[in-house]
């Protein structure tokens, strides 16, 4: 009877793990397992799994909640967190401790690490950028290079007051500090795994996590399964039992996967069924912080010339492209960031196809007579490929120029735009990582390690550098757009092309805890079956 009863009791116990499965179509292959690596959307999916820090986002407001940190408070002046950790361990048992916030933060700091979102890091945390952008003096000895490192990695302002009270000096009362940290860059690593097995520590087998799953397997091209995490401190109040990521880059493919039930949630739609998707109950759109643009390569001619970088912005219809292209209620625009409390954007540069034939002749290609051999590149989707080919033709029609398209597949795409920058023009898109400006402006500093197209301006890296330091309202939000108006305007360093509405498919009748939210992020411990 009891050999019964332990069988009857564990087939429902597996019968309700199995009910609260959940499967994502989650875009393209991810680049990397580090955080210090991860740069796209389908790794940030993947790291909401994984990973933990200091804080998390809020499912319905996107603003930062506890994480690891279970309390915080900030110094009169704004310029100073002291963060109380709980006490929280890795998926081996290993212990999570403010040490290990400061190595984390410093190992990502290291300019061996190359790390390509340690700038922000270095926006916000007073020494940290001269840490992440420091450079040997080949004039001096190796001894004194090492000390002058070392140096550097001492004067970054992050403390381990004791195990668990972590401390951050900032460069200023920075306005947007909490919401920043519930990005991946600023979570912890296993530092005692990297020191055992180096960058062999994000294989299946060496990986451990601090988040509400644990990587169980990993399959390139194929899957990756993440299980609950028994480890994780409010593992209690996690309901699902595993997350399996596929990486489906055909949006038609991934489209008839969830209408076959092989999928929960499908993140992207099929433009030319959209009206057949917009009849569908499970279809979920919002007004979203995310923007569509094209970078130029600043460094390869001739778009060194601010008159064919303006030519080719204005020779562009964005109206037409969401109108006829897009068709999912996205909003045409000529600036980068969304409008947002308190924050106008800039005008930037109209469609106006008569300027944009004058200022290619006054740069010397009259009805793009001598313009040179010009390739645009795009991570494969079929949306993208569509844009691409509308863009082409108005180049045609409007300027009398000939460029070539080029899709990737998304490692490629990624190591060819932000590793090599071996690029003329490449498509971009941008989801705000916290809900502030600063979020999409600081990406274009100098060293800024998403600054693609290699934009240089003295005076827009000053404009940043200040408002990063400033206290929230009027005055900040007039930086801030001054900034902007060099970017988009002055200098068209990029073709802004529209705002997103984020469009995914996800019955909210079978599913707890995702929320239509303006950075469309839907950290996983909050999602449950209903």
């Amino acid at each position: 009877m009891k050999k019964i009863f332990f069988i009857l009791f564990a087939l429902i116990a597996v019968m309700g793990i199995s009910a609260q499965d959940f499967v994502i179509g989650n875009g393209d292959e991810i680049q990397s397992l580090d955080p210090a690596h991860m740069q796209g959307v389908p790794e940030q999916k993947v790291f909401l799994a994984l990973g933990e820090g200091l804080v998390v986002n809020d499912p319905k407001t996107c603003h930062a909640v506890p994480g690891i940190a279970e309390s915080w408070k900030a110094s009169a002046d704004g310029s100073v967190y002291t963060f109380k950790l709980r006490k929280s361990t890795w998926s081996d048992g290993v212990p999570v401790t403010a040490q290990t916030f400061v190595d984390s933060w410093l190992r990502n700091l290291d300019p061996d690490t190359a790390s390509e979102y340690a700038y922000l890091i270095g926006i916000v945390v007073k020494g940290a950028n001269d840490y992440n952008t420091w450079a040997p003096d080949k004039a001096k000895s190796d001894a004194d290079n090492a000390a002058a490192k070392a140096a550097a990695k001492a004067a970054v302002g992050v403390k381990a007051l004791d195990d668990y009270t972590f401390q951050v000096t900032m460069v200023g009362p920075v306005a947007f500090a909490l919401d920043m940290f519930a990005h991946q860059i600023f979570a912890p690593q296993p530092l005692h795994v990297i020191a055992k097995v180096g960058d062999q520590w994000t294989k299946p087998e060496n990986y451990v996590s601090n988040g509400a799953f644990v990587l169980k397997e990993y399959k390139q091209q194929q899957y990756l399964l993440a299980v609950k995490n028994p480890k994780y401190w409010d593992a209690k109040n996690v309901k699902l039992a595993s997350v399996k990521f596929l990486p489906i880059n055909d949006v038609k493919t991934e489209y008839n996967m969830l209408k076959n039930k092989e999928l929960d949630w499908a993140t992207t739609v099929p433009n030319d069924l959209l009206d057949e998707v917009k009849l569908r109950s499970d279809y979920q759109v919002a007004p979203a912080t995310i923007s569509y643009y094209y970078i130029f390569n600043m460094t390869k001619k001739p778009f060194d010339d601010v008159r064919v970088r303006k030519a080719l912005a204005m020779a562009i219809d964005k109206k037409a492209i969401v109108d006829k292209i897009t068709k999912g209620g996205q909003l045409a625009t000529n600036a980068l960031v969304p409008p947002m409390e308190g924050y106008t954007p800039p005008k930037g540069n109209a469609y106006n196809p008569e300027q944009a034939k004058k200022l290619l002749a006054d740069a010397g290609f009259p009805g793009g007579k001598g313009f040179p051999a010009v390739t645009v590149i795009y991570n494969t989707n079929e949306n993208h490929k569509k844009i691409a080919e509308f863009v082409q033709e108005q180049w045609k029609t409007v300027l009398g120029i000939d460029v070539q398209l080029q899709n990737l597949e998304w490692k490629t795409f990624l190591d060819t735009r932000s590793g090599t920058h071996d690029f003329q023009i490449t498509r971009a898109g941008w989801q705000a990582d916290y809900l502030d400006p600063d979020s999409y402006l600081n990406m274009f500093v100098k060293d800024g390690g998403n600054n693609d197209g290699k934009y240089d301006n003295p005076k827009y890296d000053a404009l940043i550098k200040q408002e990063a330091s400033m206290m929230g309202g009027a005055a900040r939000n007039k930086v801030m757009q001054q900034a902007e108006t060099l970017l988009v305007e002055t200098d068209q360093h990029i073709i802004p092309f529209y705002y997103y509405v984020s469009q995914n498919l996800i019955d909210l009748k079978k599913w707890n805890g995702w929320y239509n939210n303006t950075l469309d992020t839907h950290p996983w411990k909050f999602i449950s079956k209903k």
